[in-house]
Parts: structure tokens; sequence; C-alpha cells
């Protein structure tokens, strides 16, 4: 059985991002690979965390999708500052693998950044990684790459807690444990009134449901008071985003000058999407499509507008806009970077003071947790793609590892395997729900 074979039998996807089935990457002819550990979201640590328990296993697996995919060769993409993480992966990398080591800026993680720091490359407008020759995987996927290879399916998580909890720290759960058994592993919350972001406060999502499931894209959870800013300002409704943003935007054009997809050379115009808002009707389509190339990093609303809108979102609501009319964006000249790209970078630590998260940034260990819940949530769609589908009935009783849900025949998906030993207790097409019993 080749690599591609056993990597889509164990059910590997993007493990930070958005869960992309990694056979298909793997099966791919490209001239390089790229470990992407650059990890930018503030206060997450969990890629930091593996890279630095894990090293061998990450540039194992870097240097499988190396071979498989026929690359002359890997970049392993990393920030300078994680001096000790760099340290470990050097002793393990082999002739064709080199270290790209990146400046501590916001959002350095993006792909279409690190594919142009290593490489020089830019990837085209609206295109993918592949177009330019590269692939890319996270390093948490390529240690699920290496166990692959060892015919161990993914049914753990890597996972970061920090923020308000007792013991911030960093450890393998089984996918499907609810939310909050996982903050209980972390000590538990130090506050009463609290929000979890999933995943990070830039990019991620925030959610009150402690019940909501780990899945192989959880990144982790950070937890802040009721009251701070972020979670006051993530609460604000799309009507009165829209009102704010119509009555106060006045086209300062921050969010556009501090756009890194914009430094880049893509045609992202935040300050243009505003307009879109109701300045005037005239020419809506066209402002519209000045969101179509947004990342949705979250640079523009957290950190460039000076008076606090909301311009990625006004950027989430164009591409909706533009989805419904069927009208897709097609930048006409290709990209060029920005002469002054180097000098408006964020540094992550002025993100973070801007952010009011600064006193939450503490250490997350890797700690060794043996830990077996009573029961797991397990998610037929994980991943991008078409959900899987269950090959298990209620009642039965399945062993850890064992495939409860597989991709169609012909369909983009991953395999879906169970995370604990147990009685499968109920089956639908969103979920499979297991008792440890």
């Amino acid at each position: 059985m080749n690599l591609t074979e056993l990597i889509k039998n164990a059910g590997v996807v993007g493990a930070g991002g958005a869960g992309f089935p990694t056979h298909v990457k793997s099966d791919s002819s490209v001239e390089y690979v790229l470990a992407n550990g650059a990890e930018c979201e503030p206060l997450l640590h969990k890629d930091y965390e593996i890279m630095l328990n894990f090293a061998e296993p990450i540039v194992r697996g870097f240097e499988m999708m190396v071979d498989k995919t026929g690359a002359k060769k890997g970049y392993f993409g990393i920030k300078g500052k994680n001096a000790k993480a760099i340290d470990e992966v050097k002793k393990h990398l082999p002739s064709n693998i080199e270290m790209t080591e990146l400046g501590d800026f916001y959002p350095s993680g993006d792909e279409y950044e690190l594919v142009y720091a290593a490489t020089k490359r830019l990837i085209p407008a609206g295109g993918i990684p592949l177009q330019v020759g590269c692939v890319v995987n996270n390093v948490e996927t390529l240690y699920n790459v290496w166990q692959a290879a060892q015919g161990i399916p993914v049914t753990e998580k890597f996972v970061c807690v920090a923020g308000c909890v007792k013991n911030p720290s960093s450890f393998f759960v089984p996918i499907g444990t609810p939310m909050k058994e996982v903050l209980k592993m972390a000590g538990g919350v130090t506050v009463q009134d609290y929000g979890v972001f999933v995943s990070g406060i830039m990019m991620g999502q925030l959610s009150y449901n402690t019940d909501e499931p780990v899945t192989k894209t959880t990144a982790g959870y950070i937890v802040l008071p009721k009251s701070h800013h972020l979670i006051t300002r993530k609460e604000t409704p799309e009507p009165a985003r829209n009102k704010i943003g119509k009555s106060a935007c006045d086209q300062c054009s921050y969010c556009t000058e501090f756009c890194p997809r914009y430094l880049l050379g893509y045609n992202v115009q935040p300050h243009k999407v505003m307009r879109s808002l109701g300045f005037t009707k005239t020419g809506n389509d066209i402002w519209n499509q000045m969101a179509e190339l947004c990342c949705a990093c979250g640079l523009c609303t957290l950190y460039a507008c000076p008076e606090d809108l909301f311009p990625k979102e006004a950027c989430d609501k164009s591409k909706r806009e533009m989805r419904e009319a069927g009208i897709k964006y097609v930048q006409p000249n290709p990209p060029k970077v920005h002469p002054l790209k180097e000098g408006r970078r964020v540094p992550l630590k002025m993100l973070m003071k801007r952010l009011k998260v600064t006193d939450f940034d503490a250490p997350t260990p890797f700690i060794k947790a043996d830990f077996n819940p009573g029961a797991v949530k397990i998610m037929t769609k994980q991943h991008t793609g078409a959900p899987a589908v269950p090959v298990v009935r209620t009642g039965q009783r399945v062993a850890k590892n064992e495939m409860i849900a597989a991709i169609d025949e012909g369909k983009l998906g991953a395999n879906i395997h169970a995370s604990i030993s147990g009685i499968v207790t109920e089956v639908n097409s969103d979920f499979i729900r297991i008792d440890n019993h």
C-alpha cells in the first residue's frame, strides 16, 4: 500500500485550517513541499509544543511527503523566536529540507505568505499553492502523516488551552471530546462569566457551547472574560456593524494599507468594500468585488481601523452577496509585491497589545494526559468536501481506531475513526456518538 492510500485510510486532513484531505496533496507532483510551523494566532502555542516534543515524527512525515510528491526540496517554516523548537527540528532534518525562519508577525502562517517567504513565488490571485509548484502542510498534519504510515488513523487532536484557565497547557485529546472536558484538563476556568474562542481570537469562532466537540481541525480554546472587548465586538450583530460602518467610515484606507494580501499584490481593498454598506448603490457590484481575495485574517477589523469598524465582516458580507449573484471576480494583472510590504507588517506583540490580551499570554507546556472521556460525539464532516458516511449502527460495539464513517467513492472527503472504545449510542448524517462502557 502506498503512502497516499495509507493517508486516505487514516483520515488525515489539514490540522491547521479548513481540513483539506491530505491524501489529495500527497498524490500531486510538485517542486517544493512546505511545512507550516509559523503559528501566528495570539495566545495559541500548540504548534510550538508539538514541534518541541515531537520533532522527529514531524520531520519523518515531512520527508515522506517530499518523496511521494517528487519534490526537489522542502522548506520548514518556523518563527525565529522559537529557538528551542528550531534546535529540535534541526537535529532530524535531511539535506534536502531547509529551515525558513520567519519574523514574529501576523499573519505569517498564511500559506500565501509562507510560499512567498520560502520560494519568492506568488500564488495566482484566488489560487492555491499547487499552481506555483508547492504543497503546504501544517506540522501537526505531518505528524499524522507519519502516524498513518505506521497504520495509525487520526483519532486524537493536539490542542492548546489558554487564557482564563488554571493551567494553560497543550495535550492530545480524543476527537469528539466535549469542550468542557478539555477545559477541565487545563485545571478549569478561573472566571465566572466567560466566552471561548475556538481555534483563535483572530480567525476562530466565539462559542458559549461547552458541549461542542473537538474535531480534526480544532487548534485549541482561548477563554476570556465575557466583559472583554473582543467578545463585545464579536457579539455586535451584523445590522449594527453595517449601520456603524455606513455612518462612521471616513475612507482613511488604513484597512487596505495594512492588509497582508494587498501588500503581497492582490487586489483586496476593504476601504472600498465599506462603500457597499450603503454610501451609494451605484457601483455596488464593483465595491463587492474588492472583497473576493480577502483571506479573513481579521487584521483590518481588530488592528488597522482607527474607528473600530468592521471591514473584515463587510468583506464577508460582500463575498456572500457575490456568490448569491453568481459574480466571480478575476484579478486582471498578476500580483506584484507592494514596495512598503516589509515596513507595514504587524508585529505579534503590537497586535496583542491592541487586542488587550498581553496579560493572558502564558506558556502552554505539553502534558502527557491519559484521558478517556465518558462519551464522544464525532462529527461526520470535519474536513473540506462531503461528509463521511456512517458504516456503524446504534448498539454496535466499536474499538478505538476502528473506521466508523467512510468517504463515498469519487467524492472529496476523509474517513472517520472511533476515538475511544465503546458502544455506538446514536448515528445520523451529522455525527456518531460513542459511550465509553
